[in-house]
């Protein structure tokens, strides 16, 4: 198995920067005092592979990029390529994804986001399976397991020749993180890699909303809006569903950062994980959020801004989730998910929640980890 791993990926999220595509903005990520994320993911995918396949031949990218990870893990990995610089780039990306094609692997197992997918299928296209840990703060892309460890039985069970375990052709798409930070969403389309593929394990690409959901959530935002109290600190996630609360209050938002409300009125727009948690100090918090279409994420997929610790501190019962009927009904009996790096969190979003999706209709959702 080949073993790529972006060191920078998921810096961005909590503190607002909604990627980390080019210098300035990862240099900016540090400032802010971010911290990634992917190797911590890169490990947890690779322990739960080795219980299953512990003799397996691990070729990966130098230091950080994989060799570190594979090592931590209990592998002894083969470097077959090691990066120019530190921080590593996209061309060493691409360059060790090229040699590991050529070396023949079975599959390429990455941890990153849709910007490392993106490179990596510029590498192989579809000569190489390819499956992503998603550590990154877009994953959009269908090649990405549901979680570290999602991703570590997936590519195991692959490896293993699972009968349930079949290849897809999977998206590969990528945001223009520049637009995202004007409030622009500008999705493309790069291509399809061949995936390893079980319904439980594996995301789906993201999907927008259909036609007739505008009514039912224009009054679902309405219903929310009007049940807001004075004194406490509403937090609002990304997404044009959650935006029509802020349109309800008449109120402005951005389209994909995270806002907050306090006595009808707006005391910050766009912020990451720091400022909300100095926002929440001296109120009760209340966090509204949307579900992302097609993946069924509710936390850990463009939102890391509301982190653990901010829904630890807000509490499981003051979370109100909003979703048009229509889009519960796309995931097909699928759960919610949540992936917010701390495990405790998890499990305490774990179980069913509560999902308005329309004027006094509530459906009840299970969600796991």
């Amino acid at each position: 198995m080949g073993f790529i791993v972006n060191p920078l990926a998921g810096l961005g999220g909590p503190v607002g920067l909604k990627g980390t595509d080019g210098d300035d903005i990862v240099r900016e990520a540090l400032r802010r005092g971010a911290f990634p994320v992917a190797q911590q993911k890169a490990v947890e995918a690779l322990m739960r592979l080795s219980t299953i396949v512990p003799s397996l031949r691990v070729v990966a990218a130098g230091g950080a990029m994989g060799e570190d990870a594979a090592s931590d893990a209990g592998f002894l990995p083969s470097v077959i390529h090691r990066p120019h610089g530190v921080p590593s780039t996209r061309s060493d990306t691409i360059s060790a994804a090229a040699a590991m094609a050529h070396h023949g692997v079975d599959l390429i197992l990455f941890a990153g986001g849709d910007g490392t997918a993106r490179d990596i299928l510029a590498a192989v296209g579809d000569r190489v399976p390819v499956l992503g840990v998603p550590a990154g703060v877009k994953m959009h892309s269908a090649v990405f397991a549901t979680s570290a460890n999602s991703a570590g039985l997936l590519a195991a069970s692959f490896l293993a020749h699972e009968p349930a375990t079949r290849l897809r052709d999977a998206e590969v798409m990528d945001l223009d993180e520049d637009a995202i930070r004007t409030d622009r969403v500008s999705a493309r389309l790069f291509g399809y890699a061949r995936s390893p593929y079980e319904r439980r394990l594996a995301q789906n690409a993201k999907a927008g909303g259909g036609p007739g959901e505008d009514a039912a959530l224009d009054a679902t935002a309405r219903q929310v809006a009007s049940a807001m109290r004075p004194g406490r600190l509403y937090i609002l996630g990304p997404g044009t569903t959650t935006r029509r609360v802020s349109d309800a209050l008449a109120l402005p938002s951005t389209l994909l950062g995270v806002d907050a409300v306090l006595d009808g009125e707006i005391v910050g727009l766009d912020l990451g994980e720091s400022e909300l948690l100095r926002q929440m100090k001296g109120h009760e918090a209340h966090i509204i959020v949307g579900v992302l279409g097609g993946q069924g994420s509710l936390f850990g997929r463009g939102n890391q801004q509301i982190s653990a610790e901010v829904i630890r501190r807000t509490g499981r019962e003051r979370i109100t989730v909003i979703a048009s009927i229509e889009k519960l009904i796309a995931l097909s009996g699928a759960p919610l998910r949540v992936d917010t790096g701390d495990a405790e969190t998890d499990a305490m979003l774990s179980g069913h929640f509560h999902v308005e999706t329309a004027p006094g209709r509530r459906t009840l959702v299970r969600v796991v980890a």
